[in-house]
């Protein structure tokens, strides 16, 4: 008889620890009885009928799902390799475990499929240029499917783009002939500032006859300072002017 207390007893204790679940602070637990929802519990320590009950438990951490390269064709006819981070979580748990079978397969097929559809309509510039828009246009689409499954998608970004190498030649190409365009149009400006420089001081020396004077003998100066070897005869400015005027007259 003491034997029958003491298994009675044993399943008794039994049942009771079979009966006590713990969920962590970033866990909930959904409840089904009979197969029917009673909802999320937790965190902490509660307790649920054997037999009649059963738990299912949901992280509520943010999950980071890197989606695998993509190959896709762009709207101006450029294959591209193009892989991306989505982040996501569950706000919602009865709905993540009632609504879709497996939401993180659902979550991970969906950011595929989407990046292929976006960047199969945007055009190559626009998909290394632009990719801050293009990452918000993910964001929405991915959240806006995901909602109904309790699902908050925070942030899709784009990581790389593979170009082929065919494209990658004409872009450098390109990419040189823009930086040398540029230091052309930078020398021909500076010719030009130059130049302008030179007509400004041109017509201040022509209304003083002694400010050409001093920058006669200035440039001798230097001339014989830079060539001591050099011998340097300085010409009378008069008889420059006197065959300049005759050659007007």
């Amino acid at each position: 008889m003491e034997w029958y207390w003491i298994g009675l007893l044993i399943v008794v204790v039994l049942f009771l620890l079979s009966a006590i679940r713990i969920v962590k602070e970033y866990e909930r637990g959904v409840i089904f009885r009979l197969g029917r929802l009673v909802g999320a519990r937790g965190p902490g320590l509660f307790f649920i009928i054997p037999i009649l009950e059963n738990m299912v438990v949901v992280d509520l951490r943010t999950v980071t799902y890197d989606v695998p390269s993509q190959e896709v064709v762009t709207k101006d006819n450029v294959t591209v390799k193009v892989n991306a981070v989505v982040y996501y979580r569950v706000v919602d748990p009865a709905k993540a475990v009632t609504e879709v079978f497996d939401y993180q397969y659902a979550t991970a097929q969906l950011a595929q499929t989407t990046l292929r559809s976006i960047i199969g309509q945007a055009e190559l510039d626009e998909v290394l240029s632009e990719r801050d828009k293009l990452n918000v246009k993910l964001q929405q689409i991915i959240d806006e499917e995901t909602n109904p499954w309790g699902i908050k998608v925070t942030a899709v970004e784009i990581k790389d783009v593979e170009l082929p190498e065919e494209m990658r030649r004409i872009m450098a190409m390109q990419a040189e002939a823009e930086r040398e365009r540029r230091s052309k149009i930078i020398r021909a400006e500076g010719e030009y500032q130059a130049a302008m420089k030179l007509k400004e001081a041109a017509e201040v020396l022509s209304e003083s006859e002694g400010a050409i004077l001093l920058r006669y003998l200035q440039t001798l100066n230097e001339i014989s300072a830079e060539r001591n070897n050099t011998i340097v005869v300085p010409i009378p400015v008069e008889f420059l002017k006197f065959y300049v005027g005759k050659a007007k007259s």
